[in-house]
């Protein structure tokens, strides 16, 4: 009986442990147990002297704020927020941790800001294991810490088993536009050049291959990447830039499509300039998708004045983010509704709409 009662014990123990281990509702309703993760998991990850105040708000200095800005530079500030819900949340080149601080960074950046502070919020299901929770967050560390900024402030709610996958996070960004800069889409005019940064639809085409076990997963990654530093570097040089948008959700014909309806200027595409991988090929003859429509999370869609778009590309070729830049296509003046077309290489357009319907959910 005491050997029986000893063995019960000793299941009862381990299960309590295990217990430990993993997300329970308990770590969402403001007692110990929150307590416990976010001051033994989250704080010590994202450790800094704003956070560690331990209140409801990041309470920050305007001189940490404007750091290294002239007085002339220190007139606006950038907020961008976005909620990242991608399935799976770890990828070939990268985590839903790695996706939420660059996506959010990238935001900031190709609006010329200067990012400089993040909050995170994590929306957690019950029984997602503790060290995986820790995983993202270091995922998303390594990124502010690569690019200087600070996690000063963030949220946890746990949600019951089912009514989520594991893991949302929402990421908010602030950051400060120097003075000098002023980009837009308004800015587009005839004979501007269009430019990206890599090769394009590489993360959308990740993403399918890992749904639907394609086989590429060797030799194609996401191309998940905090741009802030190549965009930092072009626009400490070049004032030619009217615009930079990174092409997510709907790829770069989206883009374009914004581009066009707010320029009132017609885009031309080239598609025999596009930076193509050749898995991203295969897979775009297999399931049917135009790379146009592809995600991409580390590539940016540029429009930039033509009188400097060879010293521009030479400069974003220099860097590892663009090694693979290349100019795509032009503006043009528009004869009607402004459009967006794509020149094959036998001189025929077609017309690039906007993607209908959801090409690929859930993927970011």
């Amino acid at each position: 009986m005491a050997s029986e009662l000893s063995k019960e014990t000793l299941t009862s123990a381990k299960q309590n442990e295990k217990k430990k281990d993993l997300i329970t509702l308990a770590h969402g309703s403001g007692g110990a147990a929150m307590a416990g993760l976010i001051n033994n998991i989250l704080k010590p990850i994202f450790n800094n002297s704003w956070l560690n105040e331990g209140e409801d708000q990041a309470r920050i200095n305007m001189a940490d704020l404007l750091a290294d800005l002239a007085p002339s530079d220190q007139n606006r500030l950038a907020i961008t927020t976005d909620s990242y819900v991608i399935n799976p949340i770890e990828f070939p080149g990268g985590d839903i941790g790695k996706l939420a601080a660059c996506g959010t960074l990238n935001d900031l950046a190709v609006g010329g800001a200067i990012p400089r502070f993040l909050s995170v919020s994590f929306i957690l299901e019950e029984g997602l294991p503790v060290e995986r929770l820790a995983k993202m967050a270091h995922s998303i560390q390594q990124v502010a810490e690569q690019e200087g900024v600070a996690v000063v402030t963030g949220d946890t709610k746990v949600v019951p088993r089912g009514a989520a996958d594991g893991l949302f996070v929402n990421t908010t960004g602030v950051g400060i536009i120097p003075s000098q800069r002023s980009l837009g889409c308004r800015y587009i005019q005839p004979g501007d050049a269009l430019i990206v940064n890599g090769q394009v639809g590489n993360h959308g085409a990740a993403i399918a291959d890992v749904r639907d076990g394609l086989g590429f997963t060797s030799i194609l990654k996401s191309d998940c990447a905090s741009l802030n530093n190549l965009i930092q570097s072009v626009l400490h040089q070049f004032s030619s830039v009217r615009c930079i948008r990174d092409a997510t959700r709907g790829g770069v014909a989206a883009v374009a499509n914004e581009f066009a309806q707010v320029s009132e200027c017609d885009l031309e595409l080239w598609e025999a300039e596009l930076p193509l991988h050749d898995s991203v090929k295969a897979i775009c003859e297999l399931l049917g998708f135009d790379p146009l429509h592809l995600a991409n999370e580390g590539n940016a869609l540029w429009v930039v004045d033509s009188s400097e778009k060879d010293a521009v590309l030479a400069q974003l070729l220099s860097h590892p983010l663009g090694r693979n830049a290349r100019i795509i296509g032009e503006a043009k003046a528009a004869k009607s509704k402004p459009r967006v077309t794509a020149k094959n290489a036998l001189g025929t357009s077609r017309i690039i709409d906007l993607p209908v319907g959801e090409l690929l959910p859930r993927i970011c």
